[in-house]
């Protein structure tokens, strides 16, 4: 197991946070700051070719672009999500057709079996690289069934671009804010440097007031109400579900091309949310 910190340690980031008294996730005033649990972990520990956990996720299936026009088609094979036995969950993108698709890959999710309001929810990651590929790990509100998207309002904490492989993006997408015109803002890594090449933890700590964005344990985005156009609403006030996953193509990165190699994994060293 590869894991930077034990599976009981809250983050320095979040400690240094809390003992500022900025948290609208309790406490009152004079009542110092709120203790923090953790509610939910996968540090991904055990046998090679081991599906991910079914008590904890569920696999999206399909190959509809998925909104996106993306090119991959999502199974539920361990050959494209499955444990690599050395403490990782490897989401594999691959080069071959199913269901009309030209790429299979996987889509992970706690939808029905865990979500949460507020709180700190990362993810330790080494991404994919290459044109064409697109690993996201986000949250999506728990309404998405009755109040559709953008409504039920998405968190995108890690969003990169293969093409790019130093730069992550985190976004709002809400009422009035989705899309091309989503909150989003970049975390570039030094020259040289790219998510491909190690592990980096990405992160939100959520509450009542806003949103920060932080790439091992460095802020560099704070959303808040203000910062929503005229017409956009505030959708981050209930329960949100996590999701894994990379995708092939779509809007954003556009398609592969001769210089993509295949196949492409993004490594999840772990999956943790304090409460």
């Amino acid at each position: 197991m590869t894991s930077i910190r034990s599976r009981w340690q809250i983050p320095l980031l979040y400690l240094i946070y809390l003992s500022s008294g900025l948290s609208g996730c309790g406490g009152g005033a004079g009542g110092g700051a709120p203790a923090m649990s953790l509610s939910f972990a996968d540090e991904f520990d055990g046998a090679a070719g081991t599906r991910p956990d079914v008590t904890r996720w569920v696999n999206d299936v399909g190959g509809n672009g998925w909104g996106n026009n993306e090119l991959q088609y999502y199974t539920n094979s361990t050959r494209n999500a499955a444990l690599d036995g050395a403490g990782h969950l490897a989401l594999t993108a691959i080069a071959e057709s199913m269901g009309g698709r030209a790429y299979t890959s996987a889509r992970i999710k706690t939808q029905g079996l865990f979500e949460q309001a507020f709180g700190r929810f990362e993810a330790r990651l080494q991404l994919p690289s290459g044109r064409g590929l697109w690993p996201a790990f986000w949250l999506l509100g728990n309404n998405v069934i009755t109040s559709g998207w953008p409504a039920c309002g998405e968190i995108d904490v890690m969003e990169a671009i293969g093409s790019q492989p130093s730069v992550n993006r985190g976004s709002l997408h809400g009422p009035g804010y989705s899309g091309g015109a989503a909150l989003t803002s970049r975390y570039t890594l030094p020259a040289g440097a790219g998510f491909d090449r190690d592990f980096h933890t990405f992160a939100i700590d959520w509450d009542s007031a806003g949103v920060r964005f932080s790439v091992d344990d460095q802020i560099y985005a704070t959303r808040t109400v203000v910062d929503l156009p005229p017409s956009g609403l505030w959708a981050f006030d209930h329960p949100f579900f996590l999701i894994l996953d990379v995708a092939v193509g779509g809007n954003l990165p556009g398609s592969p091309d001769t210089t993509t190699v295949f196949p492409q994994q993004m490594l999840v060293d772990y999956v943790r949310v304090y409460r």
